[in-house]
């Protein structure tokens, strides 16, 4: 499920997660000293200062102490980081990745991204135009077969990764049990090719089309010859060194104890481990009828697993050339499509300008999952904020605001800045 409105956090949605509170742990190696401590000011020439460590990111700040009373009064169960320019500033973990095995959440726990794994299939797709093997002009119909002859004539790359296909799927089943990654890969291309125009492509919409993100992904399998998902393994996850994440299975969900359990909340309050239970369903009307277990594999071009670690890993790798070239990472990072005073569309990632700088950030979430992870170029700050349950009266949206407000002294409630 996307978490993420054209310009952000979507103020609609108060997705609500937690779980059993547990004692927060500290990042290996510590954290940073509190020397340059206080909010980052403005050089002289108008730019963040890069250098400066806000107090309200360090352990025991304010940032900390706001998470601490989510996990100690309303069940906050996951993990959240802070990063400066490579180094770990916080890292916290609360509640149980399995509580059936009494498997403590920590900092190598790998969570479901679900919406925030969307930006790999535009990573993906990037690499492949660097390498001149597509076009960001190509219409869908050079790559792909048995498309609408309309959508395969009209629809180029381009609109599929700023959102501005003009395209409508098919009603999904959201009961169906998959059994294999063959199942998922044949499932997912039939929907593909069922896809209808029906809007203009180039105008943007508020809608999230599943559309967007299968076909990039489908793209990048007639291309390279291989999976989607073991192409975004390879090219992406490896050469960031992201040895906790993955296009993780259903089986290995089950059995491998790096891996966090979903908890889902019933009609009646009670919670489930959602793979462990896939006859029962979220009544939540976001996610109504889902179960993230059903699901053998997530769909190409979405989802995947990572730990808190590796998703700075990642976002460090966005920016220092290991995944793209500079021009073509400014390519995937920059403002496409205005949403708001200070937000804007771009190649699956919102991003918005908050306190003179650029803000970068993905979320997503289905029942039990939570995740989001944001980034801050100009000070070279990363946040991620990953989580396994869900719970009443926590919600993902205010714990990005406290995360921007503590990274940038932001005033309370401008934290997305649209």
């Amino acid at each position: 499920m996307d978490l993420s409105s054209r310009g952000g956090v979507d103020r609609r949605r108060l997705v609500k997660w937690g779980g059993l509170a547990a004692a927060g742990l500290v990042a290996a190696g510590g954290p940073l000293a509190s020397a340059g401590a206080g909010h980052a000011a403005p050089t002289p020439t108008g730019s963040p200062r890069r250098d400066r460590i806000p107090r309200d990111t360090l352990p025991g700040g304010a940032y900390d102490r706001y998470v601490a009373r989510l996990a100690a009064e309303r069940g906050f169960s996951g993990v959240v980081m802070l990063s400066h320019q490579g180094r770990t500033v916080l890292s916290r973990s609360y509640g149980m990745a399995d509580r059936e095995k009494g498997i403590r959440n920590h900092e190598g726990t790998a969570f479901s991204l679900s919406s925030a794994g969307k930006p790999f299939h535009a990573v993906a797709i990037l690499q492949l135009a660097q390498r001149g093997r597509v076009r960001l002009s190509d219409p869908l119909g050079e790559h792909l077969t048995g498309l609408d002859p309309e959508v395969a004539r009209r629809v180029t790359i381009h609109h599929l990764l700023s959102g501005t296909s003009g395209l409508d799927s098919p009603a999904e089943d959201v009961q169906r049990v998959f059994q294999s990654r063959a199942e998922v890969s044949d499932h997912y291309l039939r929907r593909a090719r069922q896809a209808k125009l029906v809007g203009v492509p180039g105008v943007p919409t508020t809608t999230h089309q599943e559309a967007e993100a299968v076909i990039p992904g489908l793209i990048v399998e007639v291309v390279t010859g291989t999976t989607y998902w073991d192409y975004v393994e390879e090219k992406i996850f490896r050469r960031c060194g992201m040895t906790g994440s993955a296009f993780y299975t259903r089986p290995q969900w089950l059995t491998d104890r790096r891996i966090a359990h979903p908890y889902m909340t019933l009609d009646d309050g009670s919670q489930v481990d959602a793979v462990r239970n896939l006859d029962k369903s979220s009544p939540d009307p976001w996610v109504l009828g889902k179960n993230p277990g059903r699901a053998f594999i997530d769909a190409p071009g979405d989802g995947g697993f990572a730990t808190a670690p590796d998703l700075v890993r990642f976002a460090r790798a966005l920016g220092d050339g290991t995944l793209l070239d500079r021009p073509w990472a400014d390519v995937l990072t920059a403002a496409k499509i205005p949403h708001g005073p200070r937000s804007f569309g771009s190649y699956g990632i919102p991003i918005s300008i908050v306190e003179g700088q650029w803000m970068f950030q993905r979320a997503g979430g289905n029942p039990g999952v939570v995740a989001n992870w944001s980034i801050y170029p100009d000070t070279g700050w990363v946040g991620v904020i990953l989580g396994n349950s869900d719970s009443e009266g926590v919600s993902l949206q205010y714990v990005i605001e406290r995360e921007t407000q503590a990274v940038t002294g932001a005033s309370p409630g401008g934290g997305s800045g649209g």
